[in-house]
């Protein structure tokens, strides 16, 4: 598993054996630094001085960093009822409350199978014809050299598709309501999640917690609203995802509870902001390596009008847009909208040639994995061509998991897959973007990975 080889430790012996990694206590490093810790350099540092596994602190509390397939394996597939969210994860309850990201055992399988069939191969190809529509519309707005914030654009159509498909919900003009809002609250996420002592500094009137407090009650309002009137119009046989949802809370008696719907609004406004967020970024990432990349986006733009011929794209040309999937493929790998994941033990256990103990946070980092040299040769340059069935099949499965793995995988992943396809084919047959500025483009590790300050592009009409 690497260059560094420990004896194994008997799993029934009482001591711990932890990896190599930071002497120091991280909190006493950012403390030195004078600002917090930037994670994605700190995690690229990790792996670079100390391989597929190390170790470091933050106050008492262990963490163990992974950097390979069979490592990120034992934990979300092996070992996977031994592990529990951490504790950033915990922490998004100031939002999302006991929706499926934070819900644990019983109460998420309750969950994840009452959202299923919304996500059964029998019902995606339904919503195709919604998401080129919406897309088609959107393309339809914009004006040659036009100057935009192409990340926030993406937001606002992934926002309409999420809201039209899985909620049967029409924004209209309340996208840009919903879109501030959540800006606020992902520009107050390191004050929210990351500050010490949170769940007691929130009943504080500190002006970042009235801030998102604020922007949650918007949030909170409109999913209530959206709630009340699938409960006006009810129609117990639709597919709809929120109605699916209504009857695994309700039955088949839809009638106000509000303690009931408290705990709908926490599976809806959880699956809403995960439907959009993750499509959103990895879309936008998308326009911006190919804008970089000028070959990749000419053959791109060839097997548009090879399999499209000028008509918009249906369910039917997915299969035989497999170019458009191989950039999308690299565009995640690159710059993956989930870009960590982390697990808290249970019990002790063991880890390769490792013992550890329980309440030992274990940290993937999809941002650090997917670019690992071992497994992607020159892996900062854009490749798309690493994703061909053959390339992909000589790698080991968890070197790409941009939707994570297991029992916990994302349960919407054929959903997004599609949705970012088509919007892409139905945007590039009749637009390219273009940087605009010299300011560099950096990421932003925050609840997702989004461009930092957005991303400002020119549009360019094809012919």
């Amino acid at each position: 598993m690497g260059a560094r080889t420990y004896p194994a430790i008997p799993v029934n012996s009482p001591g711990y054996r932890f990896p190599a990694g930071l002497e120091h206590n991280l909190i006493w490093r950012a403390l030195r630094r004078g600002r917090p810790v930037d994670p994605l350099p700190f995690f690229q540092e990790l792996a670079a001085r100390f391989g597929p596994i190390a170790h470091y602190k933050i106050g008492r509390q262990h963490v163990v960093l992974l950097n390979h397939p069979d490592y990120i394996r034992e934990i979300l597939i092996v070992q996977n009822d031994n592990f529990i969210k951490e504790r950033v994860v915990q922490r998004s309850r100031l939002l999302l409350g006991d929706g499926m990201i934070t819900a644990e055992g019983a109460e998420h399988r309750r969950q994840r199978a009452a959202a299923q069939p919304a996500f059964h191969r029998q019902a995606i190809p339904g919503y195709a014809q919604t998401m080129v529509r919406l897309a088609s519309q959107a393309c339809a707005r914009w004006q040659p050299s036009q100057r935009f914030n192409l990340a926030l654009e993406m937001m606002h159509l992934t926002l309409n598709i999420v809201a039209s498909t899985l909620f049967r919900t029409d924004l209209g003009g309340e996208v840009h309501e919903l879109a501030r809002a959540i800006n606020d609250i992902m520009g107050l996420y390191h004050f929210i999640i990351l500050m010490p002592a949170a769940e007691s500094l929130v009943h504080f009137p500190l002006p970042g917690v009235l801030k998102f407090k604020r922007a949650r009650a918007r949030l909170d309002a409109f999913v209530y609203r959206m709630i009340e009137n699938h409960r006006s119009v009810a129609d117990h046989d639709s597919q709809d995802l929120l109605t699916m949802m209504l009857r695994a809370t309700y039955g088949d008696d839809f009638r106000l509870d509000r303690s009931r719907d408290a705990h709908l609004r926490d599976e809806v406004i959880t699956m809403f902001l995960a439907g959009y967020e993750t499509v959103a970024n990895a879309l936008a990432w998308t326009w911006f390596l190919l804008a970089q990349n000028p070959h990749a986006e000419a053959r791109f733009h060839q097997e548009l009008e090879t399999v499209l011929a000028g008509s918009l794209p249906t369910y039917d040309d997915l299969a035989r847009l497999r170019y458009t999937e191989m950039i999308l493929s690299e565009s995640m790998r690159l710059y993956p909208p989930a870009w960590v994941m982390g697990r808290r033990a249970l019990k002790d256990f063991q880890l390769g040639s490792y013992r550890l103990p329980a309440g030992t946070t274990v940290l993937m980092s999809q941002f650090v994995m997917h670019r690992s040299p071992e497994f992607y040769p020159d892996p900062l340059r854009f490749d798309p061509e690493r994703f061909s069935p053959e390339n992909k099949s000589a790698r080991p499965k968890l070197t790409y998991f941009p939707f994570g793995a297991g029992a916990r995988q994302c349960i919407g992943e054929s959903f997004a897959w599609m949705e970012a396809v088509l919007v892409l084919a139905t945007l590039a047959q009749r637009w390219k973007f273009r940087l605009a500025g010299h300011t560099p483009v950096l990421p932003e590790p925050l609840i997702t990975l989004r461009p930092k300050r957005g991303l400002t592009m020119l549009a360019e009409p094809r012919n």
